[in-house]
């Protein structure tokens, strides 16, 4: 899923007007029919309070639609315009009428006297302001901004939390709304995915409001939100006639005293993941402990408590390094020379990462297309300081670009990069931040590399899968996935990749239902 600014967002409404046609007007109608179907679906709440704040532009007028419908069915207490500007859209005034139309009369605030009484017990729809805003809160409206925040009211955006930019840093954190949950149109923000917005964008949901597909798939954008539907095409079958050699030979490099079992996990996840053969080299105090915890997995020694020579016998198809590897001496000096002499696919993790890092002449001897998968730490050790997340996402892809590799930035929404492409994942949750989590993820890359995917693709492929295990996990357990538990759900985090589930229900509400909806008593809501 492509992920748009401001400019192609605006773009793509135009293109719907024009071709499907629609009516700009119909166009917000519908995005209010699918904010209100979802609150319904999601059990909203109506013997609560709820308080609709709608701004002056076409933000403010998809709030006046949702309000029209929860007036229909008596569950709102209070429609406010918040004056903020002489200037009104079109379809605003035109949603203001028909509220009128329904006897809904919104109530003005032009100051802090006009503040309604919220409590932590109510709810707030904040329709104020949408991604259109290019400047800073300011006067009254910031003032409201932080009375809705500081309320303790459950707060649901609609689109965008007012006051936050989608593609640039936010200029006054105290001028933004602090949202539990957005109800965005068509694609995800990039604001929404990046840890500057934590505060703003506790979560959100993406409603398919009909904008011309045939049009964003033509749009030129280099960032992307990975959903199952673009990996499907991508995920190799497995023949009758296959065998372990017919998908690789994965070579684990890692581990110290005391450290083993990082290596421990990620052979077991590239196991898991479908590498046909998986090799470990290891310090010898983890012989037995490999041999015991993995029996599937072959074992090479290096020197006692940690690796100082990398003289490995196998002949591998892909390598991971640097789980559990430590940074001594001899270690770093030896990983030199084997990066120096080695041609293979690396997956570069963890120490190895800190090795670089101190060593940035290292670089030069990294494979093209290698991956490299930092934390946000290990990250900040690599590119240096950032001052914003959008000049952190600036460094990364200037930094992937120079050295012709691909960066595994672990966190929300794990983002990978290759030159100035960047792709965003859609799953997981903080189930995952758990010790080992990271060595299971580098584990599954190299299982996916030596099973000969596209460096990429891997990438993508292992991050979406390794999300999804903690989705499955929450279902039916507390917020804390064990590493060893995520290797245990990796067949049925993959298996929605060969066999995926129904999409669900994105269905559009034809406009046709739209006069009946508004002004005929009996008329039955689809939800």
């Amino acid at each position: 899923m492509k992920i748009l600014n401001t400019k192609q967002l605006k773009a793509a409404d135009r293109a719907t007007i024009l071709n499907e046609p629609i009516e700009s007007i119909d166009l917000m109608e519908r995005a209010a029919i699918q904010c209100v179907r979802w609150f319904y679906e999601n059990d909203l709440d109506d013997s609560k309070k709820i308080h609709i704040f709608c701004g002056m532009g076409n933000n403010g007028g998809d709030g006046l639609a949702i309000a029209r419908y929860l007036y229909k069915e008596n569950s709102i207490t209070g429609t406010y315009l918040v004056h903020f500007s002489k200037n009104m859209s079109d379809d605003f005034i035109t949603n203001y009428k028909r509220a009128e139309e329904i006897d809904l009369f919104p109530v003005s605030i032009h100051s802090e006297d006009d503040f309604p009484a919220i409590s932590k017990d109510d709810i707030v729809i904040d329709a104020i302001f949408g991604v259109g805003l290019t400047r800073a809160v300011t006067g009254f409206t910031k003032k409201l901004i932080q009375y809705i925040n500081n309320s303790g009211a459950t707060i649901y955006s609609i689109d965008v939390p007012s006051g936050l930019f989608i593609d640039k840093p936010v200029i006054d954190k105290q001028a933004v709304i602090k949202s539990d949950m957005t109800l965005t149109f068509q694609t995800p923000k990039l604001a929404f995915l990046l840890p500057d917005s934590k505060d703003f964008v506790k979560d959100f949901t993406i409603l398919n409001i009909g904008l011309d597909k045939n049009f964003i798939d033509k749009i030129d954008t280099n960032i992307h939100f990975t959903l199952a539907e673009d990996l499907i095409p991508l995920v190799k079958s497995r023949t009758k006639f296959s065998h372990k050699g017919s998908f690789g030979h994965s070579l684990l490099i890692g581990g110290s005293f005391g450290k083993i079992g990082a290596v421990v996990l990620a052979s077991k996840a590239a196991v898991k993941s479908g590498s046909g053969l998986v090799t470990a080299f290891i310090p010898k105090c983890g012989y037995q402990i490999i041999q015991t915890a993995v029996p599937e997995v072959m074992v090479e020694v290096d020197a006692e408590n940690k690796l100082e020579y990398f003289n490995f016998k196998v002949k591998p198809s892909v390598i991971g390094v640097g789980i559990g590897m430590g940074t001594d001496d001899k270690t770093a000096e030896a990983f030199g020379k084997f990066l120096q002499s080695n041609k293979l696919p690396l997956v570069i993790d963890a120490d190895a990462i800190n090795i670089i890092s101190k060593n940035k002449e290292f670089l030069n001897y990294v494979p093209e297309n290698s991956i490299l998968t930092p934390h946000p730490k290990e990250l900040e050790r690599l590119i240096g300081k950032w001052e914003s997340d959008y000049d952190k996402l600036n460094r990364v892809a200037l930094f992937s670009t120079k050295y012709k590799l691909i960066v595994v930035v672990k966190g929300a929404h794990t983002l990978v990069v290759q030159n100035n492409h960047l792709y965003f994942n859609s799953t997981g949750n903080p189930a995952l931040a758990t010790p080992g989590s990271g060595d299971v993820l580098t584990g599954i890359i190299t299982g996916f590399l030596a099973q000969g995917y596209k460096p990429l693709t891997a990438a993508k492929i292992a991050v979406f899968v390794h999300g999804k295990t903690a989705d499955i996990a929450t279902l039916y357990s507390g917020t804390v996935l064990l590493a060893s538990e995520i290797i245990q759900l990796l067949p049925e985090a993959f298996e929605i990749l060969i066999y995926p589930e129904m999409e669900q229900d994105d269905e559009i509400i034809d406009d046709d239902y739209l006069d009946d909806m508004f002004f005929d008593d009996n008329f039955e809501a689809p939800f």
